[in-house]
């Protein structure tokens, strides 16, 4: 199953992915920002402390994890499927 492997927060609402099958890159999340439980990443600190879940998700805190699938899919084009 592929996962993300690493991530690093970037500025203006990007994060940086290492997936495990090698695929890498930027994903903007702005459109994401200030909305809902997203108004939490209007602190810069907030934001900076992303991380893989154990669930393998991207995540800030206890409140705010996005699918690691849906990731893949936007920064590569492909499915996890399609990719193994």
């Amino acid at each position: 199953m592929i996962r993300p492997t690493e991530v690093e927060p970037r500025d203006g609402y990007r994060v940086w992915l290492r997936y495990s099958d090698g695929a890498a890159g930027e994903i903007d999340l702005y459109y994401l920002a200030g909305r809902g439980v997203f108004e939490a990443w209007n602190d810069p600190a907030c934001f900076a402390k992303v991380r893989i879940a154990p669930s393998g998700g991207v995540a800030w805190g206890e409140d705010i994890e996005l699918c690691p699938d849906a990731l893949y899919m936007q920064l590569t084009g492909k499915s996890v499927e399609a990719a193994t």
